[in-house]
């Protein structure tokens, strides 16, 4: 596999937080614990602390779920490590149908990744994928994409009847049966059976998004040793209770705290993720099926109709912990009360959320893990390589968008012979200009600016004579347009990145698990680096 980097800076739609994090690392330090590198991740190591009862407690509940998930010896070797006091390399995602776009896998790979290679450095590491079970936003999970010949198809799970609830506790239901039929049914390759498999064991009614989701994944990452952790259960409620305690107790000053950081972000040119007010906090409340901002009132706190004093609140919390859940800047302090986590893979979003989490991080665990981001790839098909082959195309004419894309299909779409006279006449103009330069200087200096201007518009117009001859040949051959969606649709499809919309699970059935294999021998640590 050839892997072509592609700094995250050049990506569509890059955000400057992120691509300052990556390569300038010193101006936005102040927001971040930790540089993003093995250096940094020594650091987190060195300043972890964790209660044993609370790590063996959390292990035995970790034990108990990833077998339900049907994981294997690698996974119990790494329980059993994470018991006897390896620190953990973490990441997590949204349970979308079918494993979701791509880049869930990346994540999870990048975690396995960065875990295999602290361990050879010396630091016994395990890798973890924490499931966001605990969502309520069933729009974003219940569909995928999946490539096919000159564009994408779209598979959702029809869920009637459903009010607002966590998506892990959503059963997937009789429709998903002929829909995984579908999917499989559409698969090619030599793994395509085995594909299959997965689903028919994975994807089955009485499954919810979050169970069926871990078991794709447990079945995909079979042999490496990745742990899942699903929030849902009442005892990681209880056991991660104190940070929540104290996050209702101390919300004042978090609040405060977080209003402060999200000025200085924005002083220092940045953008804040979350918007915080400082009468608000950092957790929700589960009343009546519906997950609620827990808000200040009176001296005790509002969620909904649910009116109670501080007291009765925080006594609630004690006595029913699964009613309460994390915000967004909450959530990987409580995911870390839980786990001796000293690196969290991360996308941009998430590496943007920590610039704000950090100081809730400081005041509630003091301590916080080094943030690194996640690989990213875009995965070329044969047919796709070709075509690009045939149109002289590179991957950044690809990601620039269809408009840039269709300019350079067109220029290239010449026959052989018209497009070499079209690039002859281009330097032959370009030495008649350049030859005009001199004695037009020394007749008057001004002269060479209007030189540049004539160049400029007549090299303009000439290449605009060649892509109109592109274009024309296009129609005539009536193959250019259906190239070109061809090329979009498996590369840029929906507009996007490849990784953010497509289902990795095509890919796998043509090539199989070693495909992870080859991927994970490109993964960079530390540079966003897209390959």
């Amino acid at each position: 596999m050839e892997c072509h980097r592609i700094a995250a800076g050049e990506l569509p739609g890059a955000a400057l937080l992120y691509t300052t994090f990556l390569g300038n690392f010193s101006k936005v330090s102040q927001f971040y614990s930790h540089p993003p590198n093995l250096i940094g991740i020594q650091q987190a190591a060195a300043d972890l602390r964790m209660e044993d009862s609370v790590r063996r407690g959390v292990v035995e509940i970790l034990r108990a779920q990833n077998s339900d998930f049907g994981a294997d010896d690698a996974t119990s070797r790494n329980l059993d490590r994470l018991r006897d006091g390896a620190v953990a390399v973490v990441t997590g995602q949204q349970v979308g149908l079918f494993g979701g776009p791509a880049y869930c896998i990346y994540k999870a790979l990048t975690a396995i990744h960065v875990a295999r290679e602290l361990t050879e450095k010396g630091t016994n590491a395990v890798p973890v994928f924490w499931l966001a079970t605990e969502d309520h936003d069933l729009a974003e999970v219940n569909h995928n994409y999946f490539s096919k010949r000159g564009g994408v198809e779209r598979f959702d799970l029809a869920t009637e009847g459903i009010a607002d609830r966590r998506v892990g506790e959503i059963r997937l239901g009789d429709a998903v049966r002929d829909l995984s039929s579908r999917v499989g049914g559409m698969l090619e390759g030599p793994s395509a059976e085995e594909v299959q498999r997965w689903l028919a064991e994975s994807y089955t009614p009485e499954e919810t998004f979050g169970s069926s989701f871990a078991k794709l994944m447990t079945r995909i990452f079979a042999g490496r040793g990745l742990i899942f952790l699903d929030p849902l259960s009442t005892d990681l409620h209880r056991l991660s209770a104190s940070t929540m305690q104290r996050a209702i107790r101390e919300h004042q000053i978090l609040a405060q705290e977080l209003v402060a950081r999200s000025a200085a972000l924005e002083h220092a040119g940045f953008h804040a993720q979350v918007k915080v007010v400082e009468q608000s906090t950092l957790v929700f409340r589960i009343v009546d099926g519906q997950r609620l901002a827990l808000r200040p009132v009176s001296g005790g706190f509002i969620a909904g109709t649910r009116q109670e004093s501080e007291v009765d609140t925080l006594r609630a919390l004690e006595l029913y912990p699964e009613e309460f859940s994390p915000s967004a800047l909450l959530r990987p302090v409580v995911q870390d009360t839980l786990l001796p986590t000293v690196a969290y893979i991360g996308g941009a979003a998430e590496v943007a959320y920590q610039a704000q989490t950090s100081v809730v991080y400081q005041r509630l665990l003091g301590r916080a893990p080094a943030i690194l981001p996640r690989a990213g790839f875009t995965l070329v098909p044969a047919h796709v390589a070709n075509l690009m082959k045939k149109y002289n195309l590179e991957i950044q004419d690809v990601l620039a968008g269809r408009h840039r894309l269709h300019a350079k299909m067109e220029s290239e779409a010449l026959p052989r012979a018209l497009s070499s006279r079209f690039e002859e006449g281009e330097k032959l103009m370009k030495d008649m200009l350049d030859g005009l330069r001199e004695p037009l200087s020394k007749l008057d200096q001004t002269l060479a600016g209007a030189l540049d201007t004539a160049s400029e518009k007549m090299l303009y117009q000439f290449n605009g004579l060649r892509s109109k001859a592109g274009r024309a040949e296009g129609f005539r051959t009536g193959v250019l347009n259906t190239h070109e969606n061809e090329i979009a649709s498996a590369l840029l499809p929906n507009n996007a990145l490849q990784e953010r919309s497509l289902s990795l699970l095509p890919f796998l059935a043509s090539e199989g698990r070693e495909l992870l294999d080859r991927l994970d021998r490109c993964i960079p640590i530390g540079t966003g680096e897209h390959c």
